[in-house]
């Protein structure tokens, strides 16, 4: 990796951010022609016998992530696995997800990270529509695929799954009790082979056990290795292209702005299916010999633990996963003194809770921004300056901007538009749709920027804060309201974990803002719907309140942590709209 000191996109006119860039990080990097691969293969080299990962206290070395994925790699080559295949990949956070990723892409194959969420009538699609023969699977929701794969969805594509149990990744004897009671049941139960026609299983161990060598593939940065898919929240679901060079930026800009070391310890929270947990998560951490602290999902009481014990220093999460740590009354018995860094994107972390967590802990949350066709962040706080609900300025070797949704030109400072994006991260576009991938794209100067889809606005310092996503606007007596504002305001009241804020229809007024608020367990009955109304009020503009509240006890999120917004959108509409009256005799 080599590094310059100048810029090699131009800045857009008005741009301030460098007057805020982090002493000592490069403005940009050099990117070597090289596979993903390259990262474990050199940790197995330098450091055969130090500690790679732990998963609930079973620890594995380097030079035995090394081995197996190597091992795995020659037996996916055994069943037909060339260069360019896709391979899906069906878990939840465990080592045969770094290990069988890895396996995939010394194959020279794409790796497909499905969310483990899916059942079968969603998994046809990705099936189909990556083309994949070969799927690698935990025991505990192998079936889905296997039924999937009977289905027209899937076209009859998925010739081999390979099947492993999540038992195989515990430590032997290990104590459940301390565990949550669901990980108890789950993770140490064994199941039996999925059974599908026209699809051949096997069980992981018996296909390591029988793999040949692995026969070397040439691996170039040009290369597709990942096709994450989009959340398909309109219309099917999109896999991104990324390649080994795409994904390598944001893998090697992470040790310069998150002063990432050999010896640190990485929280693995966030799911690794997820572009964030896999970027920033799973391959940085390996590139820059930091030890994977692995989670198969979110808890809070283990994170803690987990963070104390192994003097975590770095723990990538969304804002959600703060939010429930703060509410841990047992908090104050663990140590987070070992962070330096802390923080993520997804959400825009509240003013209030940030505050909180400065003023117990004395960590700082870096707040950053990205989306899956860019391979995680195109924007981040700089670590010694970072601001409160706000994106940051935009990453190493990226340009952003700020332009009008409907005319394309771009606005000027402090207006809201659409936030678009260039930069060495951002995708090669979607999987066999050109028409997509072109909608995609603008063009500003000559240069392609991708379109987010985002609302923001970027000030007079550089600094980038979303507005929100296009379309998600109230209009209230024709004044217009941002959701993501309302709900930072609501979390300054000292009743609310978090908040999600609809529309309602409204004769009068067209709109009205409605907010889905789930309380803080030390506020529940002692608190009113009424009276959150009442605080809102006095805390708001007239046109901004939330004319009516909802508590509920969770919001809905998808796998990877985002707010399912329109999830509750559409409720809401189903209620809004009246149901046609009986028709009267005579």
């Amino acid at each position: 990796m080599s590094t310059d000191q100048s810029p090699s996109l131009p800045l857009p006119p008005g741009s301030a951010n460098l007057l805020f860039w982090p002493p000592g990080v490069p403005r940009n990097l050099t990117v070597p022609d090289e596979s993903l691969w390259a990262g474990l293969a050199a940790r197995a080299v330098r450091a055969p016998h130090e500690v790679a990962l732990d998963f609930l206290g079973r620890t594995h070395t380097w030079a035995e992530v090394h081995d197996q994925a190597t091992r795995l790699a020659a037996a996916l080559q055994g069943l037909g696995v060339a260069r360019g295949d896709r391979v899906l990949l069906f878990m939840q956070n465990c080592p045969q997800f770094i290990v069988a990723f890895h396996a995939v892409i010394r194959a020279g194959a794409v790796a497909v990270p499905v969310n483990p969420m899916n059942k079968a009538d969603e998994l046809g699609h990705y099936i189909k529509d990556a083309g994949a023969r070969v799927a690698v699977a935990s025991s505990d929701i192998a079936p889905e695929l296997g039924r999937a794969s009977e289905a027209p969805e899937s076209n009859g594509q998925l010739a081999h799954l390979v099947v492993f149990d999540l038992a195989d990744a515990l430590p032997p004897g290990a104590d459940v009790s301390t565990w949550p009671p669901a990980w108890q049941q789950w993770l140490p139960t064994r199941h039996p082979l999925p059974q599908a026609n026209g699809v051949h299983t096997h069980r992981w161990a018996d296909l390591m056990a029988g793999a040949g060598p692995c026969r070397d593939v040439p691996c170039a940065g040009a290369d597709l290795a990942l096709l994450p898919y989009t959340s398909g929240t309109t219309g099917a679901a999109k896999g991104c292209m990324h390649t080994h060079a795409t994904l390598m930026h944001n893998v090697l800009a992470a040790a310069p702005w998150l002063d990432m070391r050999a010896g640190d310890a990485v929280l693995i929270a966030v799911p690794m299916f997820h572009i964030t947990g896999l970027v920033i998560g799973m391959l940085a951490a390996i590139r820059h010999g930091c030890k994977l602290v692995l989670l198969p999902r979110w808890d809070r009481k283990q994170a803690a633990q987990a963070i104390q014990t192994h003097r975590v220093t770095h723990w990538p999460n969304i804002p959600t996963m703060v939010m429930d740590l703060l509410g841990d009354v047992s908090l104050q018995h663990h140590d987070l003194s070992s962070l330096r860094y802390i923080g993520g994107g997804g959400a825009a972390m509240p003013d209030a809770v940030a505050a909180e967590l400065q003023a117990k802990f004395g960590l700082q949350y870096v707040e950053g921004y990205g989306l899956t066709e860019t391979a995680a962040p195109t924007h981040t706080n700089p670590r010694q300056a970072p601001r409160r609900h706000c994106l940051g300025i935009p990453y190493i070797g990226t340009q952003a901007r700020i332009i009008d949704p409907v005319t394309l030109h771009e606005l000027p400072t402090n207006e809201v538009g659409e936030i678009v994006v260039r930069g060495p991260q951002v995708f090669k576009g979607y999987w066999q749709q050109p028409k997509a991938t072109a909608d995609a794209f603008t063009e500003l100067d000559g240069q392609a920027y991708f379109r987010t889809g985002d609302l923001g606005r970027v000030d007079a310092d550089g600094y980038f804060y979303m507005a929100d996503r296009l379309k998600r606007m109230i209009n209230a007596s024709g004044f217009k309201v941002w959701p993501a504002e309302v709900e930072a305001l609501l979390h300054r009241h000292p009743a609310v974990q978090e908040a999600c804020v609809i529309s309602t229809r409204d004769g009068y007024r067209g709109e009205s803002v409605k907010a889905v608020i789930v309380l803080r367990d030390s506020h529940k009955g002692s608190v009113t719907e009424e009276q959150v109304v009442a605080w809102a009020r006095e805390h708001m503009a007239v046109y901004k309140y939330p004319r009516t509240v909802e508590f509920a006890d969770a919001l809905p999120r998808n796998a990877s942590g985002k707010l399912m917004w329109r999830t509750l959108q559409a409720q809401q509409d189903a209620q809004d709209t009246p149901v046609p009256a009986a028709p009267t005799a005579g």
